[in-house]
């Protein structure tokens, strides 16, 4: 029987995922289309992605600390309560904007920025405690299963409807789109209000630092977790290049509008649900090891198409590659961590994970742009905006290598072992 429908708190997690991704499509065109009307410069817009990306450096770890020892469904209703706010701030800048124009643009991108901080500084609340929500409700055997449907869900709403509908919304006006998800953010708030968590046993309220301590030592003990975080930070360290400079990129390259652009976006949808739909199988198939290994060929691979593309059509079938590999390096990495690591320590080793696995976020706003910069003189505006891509391939190339070398998945005993690699029924379909 689909979890969606036998498990009630799984179904309020899962349609709150849903909408609320529903909504971060939708803002992941609108907000950086609205950065390119304040500014043409690649960094300062880096700019606002580098600040709404900073708070997973600043504030990972010590939101861990909170999402242990605090109520985690209250959190993540309070987060999207914040968020909710903060979406009324950048219609202000909306309604001004042909005074942003005539001003300083430094001052209109830095506002965006602060608000940006604002989003990313919620956002950090939200995931860690929603990744930690998971296991609580759902059966170990069906980690996989569930991982892989909630994957799916948020790259049909946020990857596939999302940004389309944002340049539907953009077309018809600039404000409504962020009007839109405001509203999704509320609704998410009012799903997450309907879970029900069991009994949480009572923990032992360390002094922050001395929490942070006791999970850095289970980490250090687990070597294959924190193998597995620093992979993940070169990787997002790279795909925050990638995604930071494509808005220009079509722009520039392609002239595409912004519904257009929507359209392109959704093609990494489309593989990021073949991930969710047929990641579970590939992982049963393969084993987690070379499913892993997989998901790491994928994104150079995606780098190489991107950065000698001559359509947007072979730009979409890029992002389709590398979202469907991305979604199977999370099936992996994800639901072994969710496997192994107990839970009163879930909150603080998430965060010490997506502190590394996360933190280098900010650096690849700030390095796309500036590698634009520095090769636009020598190379033009076009040839300078496709280095950063090939770049990428290159070090993702490494990565790759790395850790068909380096990469070893161990589990904690027998009973968890048999789980990981358990079958469940066939399904007509895995996804929501």
């Amino acid at each position: 029987m689909s979890l969606v429908i036998s498990n009630r708190s799984y179904r309020y997690l899962f349609s709150a995922a849903a909408i609320s991704n529903l909504g971060d499509g939708v803002s992941a065109l609108a907000f950086p289309w609205l950065a390119s009307l304040l500014t043409r410069d690649p960094f300062l817009i880096g700019m606002v992605t580098f600040a709404n990306r900073l708070p997973w450096f600043l504030l990972t770890l010590p939101i861990g600390v909170i999402t242990d020892h605090y109520d985690r469904r209250g959190l993540m209703i309070n987060a999207d309560i914040i968020r909710l706010c903060l979406t009324c701030g950048v219609l202000g800048i909306i309604l001004t904007l042909p005074e942003a124009h005539n001003s300083n643009e430094m001052t209109s991108i830095g506002f965006l920025a602060l608000l940006a901080f604002g989003f990313g500084s919620a956002e950090v609340v939200r995931d860690n405690a929603a990744q930690t929500v998971l296991p609580s409700i759902v059966m170990r055997k069906d980690l996989e299963r569930a991982n892989g449907q909630m994957w799916s869900v948020e790259q049909i709403t946020g990857s596939f409807v999302g940004p389309p509908l944002a340049g539907a919304l953009i077309a018809y006006s600039l404000p409504a789109p962020f009007a839109f998800d405001a509203v999704t953010f509320g609704l998410a708030a009012f799903f997450v209000w309907h879970i029900s968590l069991p009994p949480k046993a009572p923990s032992v309220r360390l002094p922050m630092g001395q929490s942070i301590k006791e999970a850095w030592v289970w980490t250090k003990q687990h070597p294959t977790i924190l193998r597995l975080a620093l992979m993940l930070g070169t990787l997002n360290f790279q795909s925050t290049i990638f995604v930071s400079l494509m808005v220009l990129y079509a722009q520039d390259i392609f002239t595409l509008s912004a519904t257009a652009y929507g359209v392109l976006l959704t093609a990494g949808a489309v593989g990021g649900v073949a991930g969710g739909v047929f990641g579970p199988k590939v992982v049963e198939h393969l084993g987690p090891q070379r499913s892993a290994i997989l998901g790491l060929a994928l994104f150079p691979l995606e780098c190489l198409i991107t950065a000698f593309a001559s359509s947007p059509f072979i730009v979409g079938g890029a992002l389709c590659i590398g979202m469907f590999g991305a979604v199977l390096w999370n099936l992996v990495t994800v639901s072994y961590r969710q496997r192994v690591i107990p839970d009163h320590l879930l909150g603080r080793l998430n965060s010490i994970y997506r502190f590394f696995g996360w933190g280098f976020m900010p650096l690849g706003a700030l390095a796309g742009g500036w590698l634009v910069n520095m090769a636009e003189p020598e190379l033009g505006r076009e040839y300078a905006q496709r280095v950063p891509y090939f770049l990428c391939f290159c070090t993702g190339s490494v990565l790759m290598v790395y850790g068909a070398i380096k990469l070893r998945f161990h589990h904690i005993d027998n009973e968890r072992q048999a789980d990981f690699a358990l079958k469940s029924k066939p399904h007509k379909r895995i996804g929501p």
